[in-house]
């Protein structure tokens, strides 16, 4: 008897409870090859397991500058320049002018 014989021949629930089984077949060899990969693909990048590598703990950085018109904005000096530094900038100041003074 050929496949597609043996597959007209069954009753609807029949097929219906084959397609389950198959779909949890194939849900958990996808799976399994997803975790083979992704176990592969950690010692590629010279992890092992699931461990993060740990971030180099890095110093608290103090606000070098504030904005005049709002003292709660500040900025370190570091990483992108904030919006309002570049308004203050665009009206004429320097950017000595936003400048904390220093407790000595």
């Amino acid at each position: 008897m050929k496949q597609s014989n043996l597959f007209e021949s069954m009753s609807a629930d029949e097929l219906w409870i084959l397609h389950e089984k198959l779909c949890a077949i194939l849900t958990m060899k996808l799976d399994a090859g997803k975790h083979e990969l992704e176990r592969r693909l950690a010692q590629l990048n010279g992890r092992i397991g699931d461990e993060q590598k740990a971030r180099r703990p890095y110093p608290k950085v103090h606000p070098k500058y504030r904005n005049p018109e709002r003292p709660s904005e500040t900025w370190s000096g570091r990483g992108k320049q904030p919006r309002w530094v570049g308004t203050q900038l665009r009206t004429g100041k320097k950017i000595d002018d936003l400048l904390i003074p220093r407790a000595h």
